[in-house]
């Protein structure tokens, strides 16, 4: 990695990168940064950040866990410790996250926020533009990358998004987003609303009731609700089996049958199943089922209430579609999912930062593009994407040393504008 300035005093400084940049230090970023050093290829990674997966330390809840086995979790050539439990605590796998980045001696450029990405046609290079910051605010200083290859790692949810609601503006009550709850105690005792019924969602409403709050949970369209397991067995892990022998709508069929059988007739109490089978609806929009941990006993016990969609706010209460009005509560949870802030401007991404192309489709670009961990499959699908990049990447590295393509004068030409 080699600097270049001018003399212009306040102009950025410029950084040539003998590798690809890959922006975002969470799981799919380290995942892809682990294979390129097996390649023997050097890389900058860059992270808006002080610490690698942000989003796991700073914006998730404490009583988080892994919702699938640990060995569906594992980042590439790095198994979990042995006395990991099945369902590793968040610490634990941040503690993993951070040992997998110790391991492969991957050090990332950290509060670096990536302003804008652009494809030089002229230098056939990629110029990416990032501000550094610090504890999220910007210190000015100003940094320009150019490299062959740009990976995209941000993740699907990296930015917060609250929706506009009528009233809410006007809602005296307190509204947090879920990248900013932690636990319930600051709750205990208070009446709360949880506007989403995913996992996340089922799951924030459990803590609640552990800590004595009374939750509301708001359920705006229809949801598959699975057992996290089936005779002790992962019924991702059961379904993972099933689909080697059957077809995928059987399994749909098996898996809802066993669902009724441990969790019973759950549209009564106001969770609507999808007509699409579960595995189907994932393949096909990407909607994960719920793995139940115990919230479906405490819907039933009426210690978490089900209602419909929120249809206005006002000062002191929330309007239901239905006409039903929540009133008196002395605390509010709003629950949104986040959405990706678009990185770059391209026909390869959707306008929210997602790839067009869909899985197994949506992990290579034109121009040496690539975006990892959007594949809506969880950590095992960010995973195979990483090691598909690493192996592309290392093998025109390899190919381009093999004919020192590195020196290409083109590139040479274009660097000593600056």
């Amino acid at each position: 990695m080699f600097s270049f300035s001018n003399n212009d005093f306040f102009a950025p400084r410029c950084v040539w990168v003998n590798g690809p940049v890959i922006v975002g230090a969470g799981p799919s970023g380290l995942a892809v940064a682990a294979g390129l050093k097996e390649h023997g290829v050097p890389l900058v990674v860059l992270e808006k950040a002080d610490c690698i997966a942000s989003l796991w330390k700073n914006r998730t809840y404490d009583r988080l866990k892994l919702h699938l086995p640990k060995h569906f979790c594992q980042l590439p050539e790095f198994p979990f410790p042995e006395n990991y439990p099945e369902y590793p605590t968040k610490k634990q796998f941040i503690d993993y996250l951070e040992s997998y980045a110790r391991k492969f001696d991957i050090n990332p450029q950290f509060n670096e926020c990536v302003e804008s990405a652009k494809y030089d046609e002229a230098c056939r290079l990629w110029r990416v533009k990032t501000v550094s910051t610090n504890g999220g605010a910007s210190t000015g200083s100003e940094v320009e990358y150019l490299c062959q290859w740009l990976v995209v790692a941000t993740g699907e949810n990296a930015e917060p998004v609250v929706p506009e609601i009528e009233g809410l503006r006007e809602f005296k009550g307190e509204v947090l987003h879920a990248c900013d709850y932690k636990s319930g105690e600051s709750f205990r005792g208070k009446k709360v609303v949880v506007v989403g019924c995913g996992n996340s969602g089922m799951e924030v409403c459990l803590d609640l009731c552990n800590y004595d709050a009374k939750p509301s949970m708001v359920v705006r369209s229809s949801v598959h609700v699975l057992p996290r397991e089936i005779l002790g067995k992962s019924t991702f892990e059961l379904a993972m089996l099933m689909l080697k022998w059957l077809p995928l709508w059987l399994v749909d069929k098996i898996l809802l049958v066993l669902a009724w059988m441990i969790l019973g007739n759950i549209e009564k109490y106001g969770l609507k199943r999808p007509s699409v089978g579960p595995l189907e609806l994932k393949n096909t929009q990407g909607k994960t089922p719920v793995l139940d941990i115990g919230a479906i006993e405490k819907i039933r016990s009426r210690e978490i209430q089900v209602v419909p969609g929120i249809k206005k706010f006002s000062s002191s209460m929330v309007d239901l579609v239905n006409g039903e009005k929540l009133e008196n509560r002395l605390g509010y949870l709003g629950y949104w999912i986040s959405q990706q802030r678009p990185l770059l401007e391209n026909e390869f991404f959707t306008k929210n930062g997602i790839p067009k192309a869909p899985f197994p489709n949506g992990w290579k670009g034109k121009s040496g593009l690539y975006a990892v961990g959007f594949t809506r499959r969880g950590l095992s699908g960010a995973s195979a994407d990483a090691m598909k990049i690493a192996k592309d990447i290392g093998k025109i590295w390899k190919d381009d040393l093999r004919k020192k393509k590195q020196k290409v004068p083109t590139h040479r030409r274009c660097i000593s504008t600056f």
